[in-house]
């Protein structure tokens, strides 16, 4: 089969030497979709000539496409940094506006329905996340999968993604259920000894309202999970739990895995697409301007040819690239983190720091944290979690 698409790319190839090449713009595949029905489209849409207005009706719709994809990440980020406060004022702004126009029973439910989204611990972004791996995989499954089996790519690659899920719903799991340091009264007397207080963020003597209990140092009360976590670092709705001392390196884990995942899904899926756009000689397309002239296609053309002959695919693609660049991002900053022995909690926190009149603020390590040790010493904190003997003087 392979021979037969390379032998249809040849005889494209020379009959572009007597008539110049363009892709038809809204080719379609109809009846069983297969690799050698998508090439024969790409082919036969070689053949014809395509006015360049006509590109604006695809770079429309993956710009919307990007915007409204960026926007929910973007939103769903805000939510795992805590940033309930922020998202509150601005609900409670656009109430003020739209309130009059709104029934007051709508609005009473809408308002139930927001806080039991962002103030209660709930399932709904772990359903989400569970939602859209599920499609990923499921389109990965059922296009790309089998149209890179028969181009010949090496097994092994193609299982790559699957054998990253298997590592990465474990340690979903290990971070859904495990215990992120909940502070009781069996272990609280313990957990006081294991950090100085800093005498900024930490002060001595400082009671849990809810709890009743003297706050260890880098501890938090999660008001979404109400409960005190010892070194809390943040409340991830995408595990519906906690991240504190005796998770963070599960959640590491899950974090690198899941940036693993996505990498080989959008390397397996982008090279599916080069060898497709390379057979089918698309790098060397021309199309009619508006002046008459015979113009190359640009890399702008490509996509929209392979979007219109791979739709699914190119979405897919266009979620996981985006969703790859984002938890690169978050993962690095979370490794920084480790590396200078921070939490989230006290990064976000670090512009509240403010010395007295006096200068009495403790000196602070370069890093400008108390509590780094040295990058040897803060792995092995997170790898070893420290509860029960006091490292820190």
């Amino acid at each position: 089969m392979i021979e037969g698409f390379r032998g249809l790319a040849q005889k494209s190839q020379s009959q572009r030497k007597s008539s110049m090449i363009a892709l038809k713009s809204g080719v379609g595949l109809r009846g069983p979709v297969t690799y050698s029905s998508c090439f024969l489209v790409l082919s036969r849409g070689s053949e014809g000539i395509l006015k360049r207005g006509k590109e604006m009706d695809f770079l429309i719709l993956f710009l919307i496409y990007v915007a409204l994809s960026l926007s929910c990440m973007v939103v769903a980020i805000k939510f795992s940094r805590q940033c309930q406060e922020c998202f509150a004022r601005i609900s409670h702004r656009m109430t003020q506006m739209i309130g009059p126009v709104i029934p007051r029973w709508l609005q009473v439910a809408v308002q139930m329905a927001l806080h039991r989204l962002i103030y209660q611990r709930n399932s709904f972004f772990l359903a989400l996340h569970l939602v859209l791996e599920v499609a990923v995989y499921g389109e990965y499954s059922w296009e790309v999968f089998p149209f890179c089996l028969e181009l010949g790519f090496t097994f092994s690659i193609l299982l790559l993604p699957y054998i990253l899920m298997l590592g990465k719903m474990y340690f979903f799991y290990l971070c859904c259920t495990s215990d992120p340091g909940i502070i009781s009264i069996t272990n609280h007397k313990r957990l006081l000894k294991v950090y100085a207080y800093d005498g900024i963020l930490y002060q001595r003597a400082c009671i849990c309202s809810t709890c009743k209990l003297v706050k260890p140092a880098r501890s938090k009360h999660c008001r979404v999970c109400n409960r005190c976590v010892h070194r809390f670092d943040h409340h991830c709705v995408w595990v519906n739990n906690c991240i504190g001392a005796l998770n963070i390196r599960y959640f590491l884990l899950y974090l690198v895995i899941l940036l693993g995942m996505a990498a080989a899904v959008g390397t397996v899926t982008v090279s599916f697409l080069v060898h497709v756009a390379l057979m089918s000689n698309l790098p060397q397309a021309m199309y009619v301007n508006n002046d008459g002239e015979h113009v190359p296609v640009g890399i702008l053309f490509i996509v929209q040819k392979l979007f219109l002959t791979f739709p699914r695919i190119l979405f897919m693609l266009g979620f996981t690239l985006l969703s790859f660049f984002l938890l690169a991002g978050y993962t690095t900053f979370h490794l920084f983190l480790v590396m200078t022995n921070r939490t989230s909690n006290e990064w976000y926190k670090k512009n509240n720091y403010r010395c007295h009149g006096d200068n009495s603020c403790p000196k602070r390590p370069r890093w400008g944290h108390l509590y780094h040790k040295g990058f040897i010493t803060n792995m092995k904190e997170i790898i070893c979690p420290v509860t029960s003997q006091k490292i820190f003087r």
